[in-house]
């Protein structure tokens, strides 16, 4: 393409030449020359405009030249600022979590007796652990009173934070991040068009359109990339960083009062609420009248009831909009906390990243991904150039 662009001035700078001897002779040589003159000047000022971008023209230190080599680390900053500002804010996930109806959709999978057997079989082990060490008469008073008052009774924070350590310990919020990471990256693929609009507002007026095109398309490959590399690589440094800010959540939900009182305050409500007590207060009459079958007994009333119970759960929480609230606001207020924790981070990395990254050999990178819809800059040019000094020329003859 640059080859061609280059062909269009030789071009123009020929037609020029000959249009210039047989100007004094033939009056339609002067049309000629100026639309050729116009075109030189058009395709020079194009050429000096998108080699400036990636270089110095010429070798020549002209200021506000080779753009993007120096300005390599801006650009990543910018870069890191934008997934910070428009991927990782309590906002936007917030907004995204608010629309997905967590709580509903959590009680239509539950409802489903296939997923009420799943669960049940992970849980029959843990309800028989639980019946043996609870006392018959602490039992009778229901599971309303008995699971209110116990929960009351613990700080839900510190309890919270405890369960942050056993899921260190089991890396458990690893296999959490890899799902976040799945449910950010198919985020990125339903808002493209949101994030190019973003990036069209935040970019510099002078950076042309079709740069704007592939430096979207190169960050957007990047982050997708870079999503994918935290998912598979399991000594990434992200995943490093996120043990240790998940280390100092753990022991900020042991101390920090603000967040206990909140943590309360969330426990009291769920526990106030009508759907909640009835559950819990039937839950373990079903329990107890499969006890004397064994737990891992598909067939056993234990498993059944346990199902059965699991189906109504579904059902009460499918259809409950009070308790999905809850539910809903609970989920986007978890995962709000920890996307604005780490935002800073995952900023920060981007940056340098691209901090590390040689300034010639990015420059040189872009160029390749966008040069050559560049060179159509420097081919219109030269077309428009010619176009407007033909209009000059014969208006100026017109007048004159």
């Amino acid at each position: 393409m640059k080859i061609v662009a280059g062909s269009l001035l030789v071009l123009a700078a020929i037609v020029f030449i000959i249009a210039r001897g047989l100007e004094e002779s033939n009056g339609w040589a002067g049309y000629v020359r100026a639309t050729a003159e116009a075109a030189m000047v058009g395709a020079l000022a194009d050429w000096f405009a998108v080699t400036a971008l990636f270089r110095h023209p010429l070798g020549l230190p002209i200021p506000h030249t080779a753009i993007i080599q120096k300005r390599k680390d801006q650009i990543g900053e910018s870069l890191g600022g934008f997934v910070q500002e428009n991927f990782l804010t309590r906002e936007i996930v917030t907004e995204r979590l608010q629309g997905a109806d967590l709580a509903k959709r959590i009680g239509s999978w539950l409802r489903e007796p296939e997923n009420a057997s799943t669960v049940g079989a992970q849980s029959a082990a843990v309800v028989s652990g639980i019946t043996e060490v609870l006392k018959d008469e602490t039992v009778q008073h229901g599971m309303d009173q008995v699971v209110t008052s116990r929960v009351k009774s613990i700080p839900i924070t510190p309890l919270v934070g405890k369960a942050v350590d056993v899921a260190i310990e089991g890396e458990h919020h690893q296999r959490l991040l890899e799902m976040t990471l799945v449910g950010m990256s198919n985020f990125m693929d339903e808002n493209q068009n949101t994030f190019r609009y973003r990036l069209a507002e935040e970019s510099p007026w002078w950076v042309p359109e079709t740069v704007d095109d592939r430096v979207f398309d190169k960050i957007y490959e990047a982050v997708a990339r870079f999503l994918v590399e935290i998912r598979t690589q399991p000594n990434h440094e992200f995943r490093l960083q996120l043990d240790a800010r998940t280390v100092e959540l753990s022991e900020r939900l042991k101390s920090d009062p603000e967040l206990e009182a909140r943590g309360e305050k969330l426990r009291d409500e769920i526990l106030a609420h009508p759907e909640v007590r009835a559950w819990t207060a039937s839950l373990w009459t079903r329990i107890k009248a499969g006890l004397v079958e064994a737990t891992e007994d598909p067939t056993s009333d234990l498993r059944v009831q346990l199902h059965q119970a699991l189906v109504e759960a579904g059902t009460s929480l499918e259809s409950d909009p009070a308790l999905q609230a809850k539910i809903d606001r609970w989920i986007t207020e978890s995962v709000g906390y920890i996307a604005e924790q780490f935002r800073g981070e995952v900023a920060e990395l981007i940056a340098s990243t691209v901090r590390r990254w040689d300034a010639e050999e990015t420059a040189d990178r872009l160029e390749l991904q966008v040069g050559r819809d560049l060179q159509f800059i420097r081919i219109n040019g030269t077309i428009v150039g010619g176009v407007a000094g033909l209009v000059i020329y014969t208006l100026s003859e017109l007048v004159f």
